[in-house]
């Protein structure tokens, strides 16, 4: 033996002498070279790492300081991998299943393919696997049934197929599966059934087809499920299983858009924790009157906030016990059935509502006055029923209200009085029923009313009231198929947002307004069955128009040649018989020549047009020169929110825009507070633009344009606009808004000084609101608006801490006859620009939802995206993403953390005893924000879905607070 000792020493030296690289890598590595392989592995097979996201994976590094990896404190292995939202493409390497002490992979929101590695069957000690929104495809690894200790298991927005395997069921933890958006077929399995720790299953959006079986009610844990078939088609069926009644902690019910038919036999009441139930547009009706019996079982449901049960095939009437429903209930979606019957007055008890639909169906009677009671309804549709009587008066009540629909009903009468009072209204329809009378001014006098106002087929009488004009930001007017007689009163200039104008089958008379030529929008008119004379205006060819309607009049002279009147199927004049020219497809006659008149007074006509262009000139200025020195506002100012101001008077109510009421400074714009000299002498603030600064001029020039078109609750309100000179004949512009006490998010962030700092309930209604005020201007508006600069800055707060967003300098209007821009530049904020714009993308709705993603993400980490920290490849994203889920708390703002600690001792110890669900939301809150600021545009987060799950989870807090 001892012999053999030096030439094992000697081994050994030449072992490092010939294999230095070993050496190197055990003592590098203290042993974990596979760990090291693995890695390596992995990062060889990516072919595209746009933003370098793997930059730091060489050398000069120890695998643990790796962007993206995480290592355990003492054994140096890796047990993490986060790399989600980086916009790597490859494929996944087998030896990732050689990181034996892996607990979490992630890799969500990439371009990763291929099909998953059954490699990954060895990871005993994973937790977390999280392959979502890629492109893999293939089936379900049935090896993953090793990974003994998965927990949750994110698969969706791929291209997997196959059906769910049954080896999942040996895995114990398993408690959150989301396989959504796949081409997965087989049913819903019974053997589910087994998976006893399961809490959400979500499998939307795979055309699984088969039933639901009986075994789901076996899910004692199960909290969450979606089956809807979201995008495509799940083609589920048969009766919903009662033994879903069984699942006594289910949360949330999503299973809208299938085929799923029988009597609904669910047993609400054994699910006291239901939030949410989505089982619409299915085939569970049987036609019979017991149909709607189920909603006796949802009255113990307390916590219940959204029921849809819109195109379910329910016939049979409503029964009262839907007043019996929680007062939490929000949305209630009745409609697209087959009821009949009156509507319960006890519809009133659901104070809570801000949603009730229950149009399209076959409901009788009158609309029961206690609809007054809703006070937080903001949308109400009863339209495409068999209502009748009067419309209530109690709907006056409704100050909240921004839609309402009672179209195609029987309803007769008046139009209320009191419709006026709901003065956040947007959209009004009152179509198709018998309603008689006048139409009211206090609806005309409706300020927010913006996108609708339609009258239409109904029996008003007399004419239509000059007030007409103060709907300056409506969008759509619908007056057709009433008898509205008289001249179109020349104030409908004042309804100068206008695109579409419907005045058919009226006993208007006279001329079409000269004062037309304001509606410069219109791209749909219609003036048709009327008795209006005169000729056609010439300006009409310079409308934007796609189709205008002349039709049976008493119109006369040459009809136009140019614009729309260019396109004979864009344009109707039949039954007008003094029409003459126009296009030969017409068939009308020739204009008579007047070449002859024209010879015989060529002197005449030039003097006459010499004469009255001189005159024109001369009342220009001469008004020019009197508006100019006119410091009184104008007959408008008496529109409440309407005023007309000049110079003089914003000179006077800043002080001479002194300094000491500057409150804030851009490129563009100076802004400051200011006192107006008016009856209720209310404070405004005064945007002053920097009309030498090149694009300010555009700049104002869009920034009214949008306020022409928009109005909500969460958007800065603007009082007026003054486009004038200043004393030494210098243009002056400026825009006059509603003063916002509590100034702008970003000092409330980032003070100056040491302040109280927004606590989390306020962080989390404020970001509500902005998400609220985007939702509004990408999906509800008549075009797609873009803000385009959104950062806290332009976020405004009033007395009470809501936030109004502003500053609309650099919108952008999407729609079909939206004129493209291509850039020339970025445009917006550094560190709240979306990456795609800096490579010359086009402005998109989901450029603002980058910038609210980062907007969040500021809100909830106290940091800037321009912080010092960021730099080296490291962003306000990145910073954020890597720390979720398990390390949020590292990444928060220390301020939110200290409030909780500081609150009162019974705060705190509710703060402690509930630790894990505001770990839980705030986790969720930065989820959201990662989501939302994903450099993929086509993959972040819908903000309307933004704006439900952060109300959702001040829910939660508030819940347990």
């Amino acid at each position: 033996m001892r012999s053999r000792q030096p030439i094992c020493f000697a081994f050994l030296f030449s072992s490092l002498l010939f294999f230095p690289s070993v050496a190197t890598v055990s003592s590098t590595y203290g042993g974990n070279e596979s760990d090291h392989l693995a890695l390596v592995s992995f990062k060889s097979m990516i072919t595209l790492d746009p933003y370098g996201s793997l930059s730091s994976w060489n050398t000069s590094l120890q695998f643990c300081e790796w962007s993206g990896v995480l290592c355990g404190k003492r054994h140096r292995r890796v047990i993490g991998v986060q790399l989600n939202s980086k916009g790597l493409k490859g494929v996944l390497s087998p030896q990732l299943g050689n990181l034996s002490f892996l607990r979490e992979f992630s890799i969500r929101d990439n371009n990763f393919q291929g099909t998953i590695p059954s490699e990954l069957g060895r990871l005993s000690r994973l937790r977390f696997l999280g392959l979502d929104r890629n492109k893999f495809d293939g089936v379900i690894p049935t090896n993953l049934s090793s990974c003994s200790n998965l927990e949750i298991l994110w698969l969706g927005f791929n291209k997997i197929v196959g059906s769910i395997p049954k080896e999942i069921t040996s895995l114990p933890k398993l408690t959150f599966v989301v396989a959504d958006m796949n081409n997965l077929t087989g049913g819903i399995p019974s053997f589910l059934g087994n998976m006893t720790s399961m809490e959400v299953f979500s499998v939307s959006g795979n055309p699984l087809g088969g039933s639901i079986p009986d075994t789901l009610g076996q899910l004692k844990s199960l909290r969450e499920i979606f089956l809807s078939a979201a995008l495509r088609d799940n083609q589920l069926t048969g009766p919903l299983p009662s033994s879903i009644s069984n699942c006594s902690k289910l949360k949330f019910l999503e299973m809208s858009d299938n085929y799923f038919n029988g009597k609904l036999t669910i047993d609400f009441a054994k699910l006291r924790d239901i939030n949410e139930v989505f089982i619409g547009n299915n085939l569970y009706g049987r036609g019979e009157d017991d149909d709607m019996k189920f909603i006796d079982s949802l009255m113990n449901c307390s916590k219940l906030e959204m029921l849809y049960l819109y195109k379910c095939n329910f016939q049979g009437t409503l029964p009262a016990s839907i007043g019996n429903l929680s007062h939490n209930l929000e949305t209630l979606e009745l409609g697209g059935n087959k009821l009949y019957g009156n509507l319960p007055s006890s519809i009133g008890n659901l104070v809570g509502l801000t949603t009730l639909n229950v149009g399209d169906n076959r409901f009788t009677g009158k609309i029961p006055s206690t609809i007054g009671m809703l006070q937080k309804l903001q949308v109400a549709s009863l339209s495409e029923n068999q209502f009748a009587g009067l419309i209530p008066d109690a709907i006056g009540n409704l100050s909240l209200l921004i839609k309402l629909f009672l179209n195609s009903n029987r309803l007769e009468g008046n139009i209320p009085l009191r419709l006026g009072n709901c003065h956040n209204l947007s959209e009004l329809y009152l179509d198709d029923n018998k309603l008689d009378g006048k139409i009211p001014k206090q609806i005309l006098q409706l300020s927010s009313l913006s996108i609708t106002l339609n009258l239409s087929q109904n029996n008003l009488i007399g004419s239509l009231p000059p007030e007409i004009g103060d709907l300056k930001m409506l969008s759509y007017l619908d007056l057709s198929h009433n008898n509205l007689s008289g001249n179109i009163p020349s104030s409908i200039s004042g309804c100068s947002s206008l695109s579409e104008l419907y005045l058919k089958g009226n006993l208007f008379q006279g001329i079409i307004p000269p004062s037309f030529s304001s509606l410069r929008g219109l791209v749909e008119l219609d003036l048709s069955h009327n008795n209006l004379s005169g000729q056609i205006p010439r300006f009409l060819e310079k409308f934007p128009l796609v189709h205008i309607d002349l039709s049976f009049n008493d119109l006369e002279g040459e009809v136009p040649m140019k614009g729309v009147f260019a396109n004979a199927s864009a344009f109707s004049v039949l039954a007008n018989s003094r029409l003459c020219g126009g296009l030969v497809d017409l068939g009308l006659p020739k204009c008579k020549d007047i070449q002859k008149h024209k010879r015989r007074f060529p002197m005449f006509v030039l003097i006459i047009l010499i004469a009255s262009t001189f005159s024109t000139i001369v009342c220009y200025i001469y008004f020019w020169r009197k508006k100019k020195n006119k410091d009184q506002p104008d007959r408008s100012s008496m529109n409440k929110g309407f005023l007309k101001v000049s110079y003089g008077q914003l000179l006077k109510a800043t002080d001479g825009f002194s300094e000491a009421n500057l409150i804030g400074k851009g490129g563009f714009s100076s802004v400051y507070k200011g006192i107006l000299d008016h009856e209720d002498r209310s404070v405004v603030a005064v945007k002053v633009l920097h009309l030498h600064n090149r694009g300010a001029h555009k700049s104002f020039i869009t920034e009214c344009n949008a306020w022409r078109n928009i109005r909500h609750r969460n958007l800065l309100k603007i009082i007026t606009i003054c486009s004038s000179v200043n004393f030494q004949g210098n243009d002056f512009k400026a825009l006059v808004y509603e003063f916002m006490p509590n100034g702008s998010l970003d000092e409330w962030l980032h003070p100056s000084a040491s302040i109280y700092r927004p606590n989390l309930h306020q962080r989390i209604n404020i970001l509500i609101d902005v998400a609220s005020a985007l939702n509004y201007l990408h999906n509800q508006c008549l075009k797609t608006i873009v803000h385009g600069d959104l950062k806290p800055s332009n976020i405004l707060l009033d007395d009470d801490m809501v936030a109004h967003v502003g500053d609309f300098g650099l919108v952008r209007f999407l729609g079909p006859d939206s004129h493209t821009n291509s850039s020339t530049g970025i445009r917006g904020t550094i560190g709240y620009v979306p990456p795609e714009y800096g490579l010359g993308g086009e402005m998109a709705s989901s450029g603002d939802v980058y910038s609210f993603g980062i907007l969040l993400l500021e809100v909830m980490t106290g940091k800037r995206p321009t912080d010092n920290i960021f730099n080296g490849g490291l962003s306000l994203h990145n910073f954020a993403s890597m720390a979720f889920p398990d390390h949020v708390s590292d990444v928060i703002d220390c301020e939110l953390l200290d409030y909780h600690q500081e609150a009162d001792a019974t705060y705190t110890q509710r703060v402690e005893a509930n630790a894990k669900t505001i770990e839980e939301c705030l986790a969720s809150i930065v989820a959201i924000g990662v989501s939302c600021s994903v450099d993929s545009p086509s993959q972040r987060m819908n903000i309307e879905t933004a704006a439900h799950e952060l109300k959702h989870i001040l829910d939660m807090l508030q819940a347990k607070s």
